[in-house]
């Protein structure tokens, strides 16, 4: 039997791309919902004139997290074998969507888009603060929670609905999916990664105030790593 599933989008002021990646997203997933974070851009008004899209207002900012969270709950509640999630900035590849689909199956809760587990010819070279950052916080989750990971932070994604039952995700910001992580290893669900070219168009892309800074950013998913792990009390 076919899987039912839905492919979900967070979006914060994305005028620039939401329309060019709606309608490549739309070619390859039949159901899509969109999670407005509160954008002040115009995105909102673009999505009012879309009639092929589910849509969700958060009246304000919440964070990426929060609209993670948003998307999943929805996509629980309306019983959805799996939600595939794609960033909205264009970094993502729409096409790519149905083998992340299928590849969710036989047991497996968590299909993790990484762009560095092989070379494509679309690769660019990604920021060097961002790659260095993902590396450090990579290789601290799978030395920490025993699972391994290149790419912990890559938006493109394929949960089954019935992993993220399991779990119970809290952060609202951009280090949610490391609170993802440990959740994930303590209920020991199945994850694999799944190669994704490495595709950047905005390297002045912004993380929000200070979080923009590179070393308070790594910090603070520290911060996130280690308070996610003492709710545990069962990693190192």
């Amino acid at each position: 039997m076919p899987q039912k599933f839905l492919t979900t989008l967070p979006v914060f002021n994305e005028v620039k791309y939401v329309n060019e990646v709606l309608d490549l997203v739309k070619k390859y997933s039949p159901e899509v919902l969109v999670v407005d974070d509160g954008s002040t851009d115009g995105t909102a008004e673009i999505l009012a004139q879309r009639n092929d899209v589910s849509v969700i207002q958060h009246q304000q900012n919440s964070g990426y997290g929060a609209a993670l969270n948003t998307a999943f709950h929805y996509a629980m509640e309306h019983d959805y074998d799996t939600v595939v999630t794609i960033d909205c900035d264009g970094q993502h590849e729409p096409q790519r969507i149905p083998e992340f689909v299928e590849a969710c199956t036989d047991g497996v809760d968590i299909v993790s888009g990484s762009r560095y587990l092989k070379q494509f010819d679309e690769d660019t070279a990604p920021p060097e603060q961002r790659r260095k950052i993902n590396q450090t916080v990579s290789a601290e989750i799978s030395r920490r929670l025993g699972i391994t990971l290149t790419d912990a932070f890559c938006g493109f994604k394929a949960y089954s609905t019935c992993g993220l039952k399991k779990l119970n995700l809290t952060e609202n910001g951009y280090a949610m999916p490391l609170e993802l992580w440990v959740q994930a290893a303590q209920h020991e669900l199945k994850i694999i990664e799944w190669p994704v070219p490495l595709i950047y168009l905005d390297e002045e892309r912004s993380f929000g105030g200070v979080l923009d800074d590179a070393t308070t950013r790594l910090e603070y998913y520290h911060l996130v790593l280690d308070r996610s792990i003492a709710k545990t009390k069962q990693f190192a």
